[in-house]
């Protein structure tokens, strides 16, 4: 039942705009024709927000990965005052509803000059309250007397986090990776406030202008939408063995 709309909605993109609409078309819409993904670059600059949408969510992923597994890191493996008030703390940010934030951040960005700048879509989202509790929960399974061997032979904390932590939470990075893309890649309402320049548009945003004023172009609309669920697809493949033997590990204990 999930997959049946995106089906329709590939096979509808080889299709034109009145059989789409027609009441009592086909699910399978005749004549099919390749003009749908030949004209969306001449519609609006596609391939530049595609490229736009793959460094930010990239960029974003990567960044949010690696602090969430240090401060992960720190709330597992070390002892300092008021460690578990700060991790509730962290973890009371998961409760707030994101649009309670979106004034607040919005007025931010305007002070500190960052509008129509990836500053505003990358920097307030390089810390992830559920990407740190994902990490520290992970990283909780790791024997101490693993970490104390190390420091006895004389690793450093840095050492430690880099060679032993982050190649044995491989599965947590994956599941990570996988929910962090598809967050960025999809987010629509944020880079449509920050971003105003056509040339630094992200994707998602994009797509909003096959809505015209009088009328939708739904065949370009879906054969871009088609394209743009690419990077999503590939993601999931790269790290999906990962992923399911993460969730078939965590199920075992």
């Amino acid at each position: 039942m999930t997959v049946i709309p995106f089906i329709w909605m590939l096979i509808s993109s080889f299709a034109t705009n009145s059989e789409i609409v027609k009441i009592g078309g086909s699910f399978f819409p005749t004549p099919t024709t390749f003009e749908n993904y030949i004209v969306i670059q001449e519609k609006f600059n596609f391939m530049r927000m595609f490229g736009n949408s793959l460094f930010v969510a990239l960029t974003l992923t990567v960044i949010v990965i690696y602090t969430s597994a240090l401060i992960g890191f720190l709330f597992a493996k070390f002892s300092f005052k008021g460690k578990n008030l700060l991790f509730g703390l962290v973890l009371s940010t998961m409760m707030l509803p994101w649009a309670v934030t979106i004034i607040p951040k919005y007025e931010m960005m305007v002070n500190f000059g960052w509008l129509d700048s990836y500053k505003s879509l990358i920097i307030p989202s390089m810390v992830s309250a559920f990407g740190i509790f994902l990490f520290k929960q992970s990283i909780s399974q790791i024997p101490n007397e693993l970490i104390e061997a190390a420091r006895m032979d004389g690793a450093t904390d840095t050492y430690i986090f880099h060679k032993i932590v982050l190649p044995m939470s491989r599965n947590t990075i994956a599941s990570l990776a996988i929910f962090q893309f598809l967050w960025s890649w999809e987010d629509f309402l944020w880079p449509f406030l920050m971003i105003n320049s056509d040339e630094k548009q992200l994707i998602s945003v994009g797509l909003r202008l096959f809505n015209g004023q009088y009328g939708t172009d739904y065949g370009g609309l879906f054969a871009a939408t088609s394209i743009s669920i690419i990077p999503v697809i590939i993601v999931y493949m790269i790290f999906q063995k990962q992923f399911i033997s993460g969730v078939a590990s965590g199920s075992i204990k």
